[in-house]
């Protein structure tokens, strides 16, 4: 059973964090600050300062600042209690052992409809993260779906149980079954990435990559143990995961267990994972 949070824990869950959970990216960082393009109107020069050193987030344009409680009150324009509930989902999804709790989430989320990507908003969304329609087309789809009487979109990648990866500019969902991607085109080597826009974005940085090899995206740090069996199947796997404690353990017991599992972390060293390094990319090429 999850363990809720009060305030006092919520407000060191951090800024960036639930920044990126409502699909908020930074487009200037440094040792202590991150420069975000407001989520409260449109502009664009960056005037969105988060401490990193002291967790607070202050808006220039408008003169306002505070904790990361205060910042999701303001964004989703909800009361505090509901703030928690998102802050403690958020808590439990960067926590590997907590991540099966999820799945009680997932069982209230009805997929309505499938179909290709053409909102313009999901074409907004998939081009601030540097991953354009065509590439997207190619492994996922635009999915509707129903969650607590609402309707909502999103990218959506299938997993091998039927059930979706399910992404938008404010939320990270998934439908059941929660399980790994498994794209087998009978090759010989295995890519093995951690999530949906990982697979993007390498597909974006180099397509020539994917197209000799399978791919295995999945979709929680969590499942890797599930996966392990097909380790074995290939003459060279390749690892692309996240530049974090999980994924460095993940992937340094991999590699001391395989000879032929290959680290191509160091590919993007500099950035939490491949879709930083790429909006990375993006930001050098506009300015």
């Amino acid at each position: 059973m999850k363990r809720k949070i009060n305030c006092e824990t919520a407000r060191n869950f951090s800024v960036e964090k639930a920044l990126e959970k409502l699909g908020h990216f930074p487009k200037k960082t440094t040792e202590k600050e991150a420069w975000f393009l407001s989520p409260f109107r449109s502009e664009t020069q960056a005037s969105f300062k988060v401490s990193r050193t002291k967790n607070r987030w202050y808006d220039h344009g408008e003169g306002i600042g505070g904790n990361v409680i205060d910042l999701v009150c303001k964004i989703l324009k909800c009361p505090i209690n509901e703030t928690l509930e998102f802050l403690n989902d958020g808590i439990a999804k960067s926590s590997v052992k907590q991540q099966h709790i999820l799945n009680s989430n997932n069982g209230r989320i009805e997929i309505i409809k499938v179909q290709d990507i053409r909102h313009p908003a999901l074409i907004q969304y998939l081009n601030s993260r540097g991953i354009s329609t065509t590439i997207a087309k190619t492994y996922c789809k635009e999915v509707w779906y129903r969650c607590k009487r609402s309707q909502f979109f999103a990218i959506g990648l299938k997993n091998n149980k039927g059930g979706w990866e399910l992404r938008n500019k404010i939320f990270k969902n998934s439908s059941s079954p929660k399980s790994y991607t498994y794209i087998q085109n009978n090759n010989k080597q295995l890519i093995i990435l951690e999530g949906m826009f990982d697979l993007l974005s390498l597909a974006t940085l180099d397509d020539n990559l994917l197209k000799p090899s399978d791919i295995l995206v999945l979709n929680s740090i969590s499942f890797i143990n599930v996966i392990e069996k097909y380790i074995s199947k290939y003459v060279l796997v390749h690892l692309y995961l996240d530049n974090d404690t999980a994924g460095k353990k993940v992937t340094q017991n991999l590699i001391n267990k395989y000879k032929h599992v290959i680290d191509k972390s160091s590919s993007y060293k500099n950035y939490k994972d491949l879709n930083d390094l790429l909006s990375h990319e993006m930001s050098q090429k506009r300015s």
